[in-house]
């Protein structure tokens, strides 16, 4: 007879593409007030690599990501994607910009041999994990380093990413000993 495991928990990490620094800080803020206390922020990058979002947030957009203190089931994540895009919604309302969305949320999860995306839209590369929502592993962690693969988004290609995520890593893997 087989054994069937339970995952372990993960880290909860969201991207966010953002405007303005006010857009930014103000979803930072509903992060916490949605999902609990943030324990990591990366910087506030710019963001260049794709004219994809700017005519829905800007042309000078920021990117920056938080993750939450409290670790999540990796099962979680197709309703939290959810959750994100109502929090969008009402940060659109919020904001002065002109712009239909000025805060774009993307959450995924790190876990020790992974980074994982959701999406709303299908791909070759994405499974459908329930709830109108699609994952894709994102980039992998092997022999101390992030690798990445031809579906990469440009900018998770980049050191800085990579630094963060390492950090982020560490992070989860004390928490996972405790």
């Amino acid at each position: 007879m087989w054994t069937l495991k339970k995952p372990d928990p993960v880290k909860l990490i969201i991207g966010i593409l953002g405007c303005n620094a006010n857009a930014v800080n103000a979803a930072v803020d509903m992060i916490k007030d949605k999902f609990g206390a943030c324990d990591m922020e990366s910087p506030a990058w710019p963001f260049s690599h794709t004219e994809y979002y700017a005519e829905e947030t800007g042309k000078e957009i920021l990117k920056k990501f938080v993750t939450v203190e409290k670790l999540i089931a990796p099962d979680s994540l197709a309703a939290i994607k959810h959750k994100t895009n109502k929090m969008e919604e009402k940060l659109a309302g919020m904001q002065d910009s002109g712009l239909s969305r000025p805060v774009n949320l993307d959450p995924g999860y790190i876990e020790p041999s992974k980074l994982v995306l959701a999406s709303t839209k299908n791909f070759s590369h994405r499974i459908y994990i329930g709830k109108k929502i699609w994952a894709e592993v994102t980039l992998i962690y092997s022999k101390g380093r992030w690798t990445t693969f031809e579906y990469t988004f440009p900018d998770h290609k980049e050191q800085r990413y990579h630094n963060f995520f390492s950090q982020v890593r560490e992070k989860l893997v004390q928490q996972l000993k405790e």
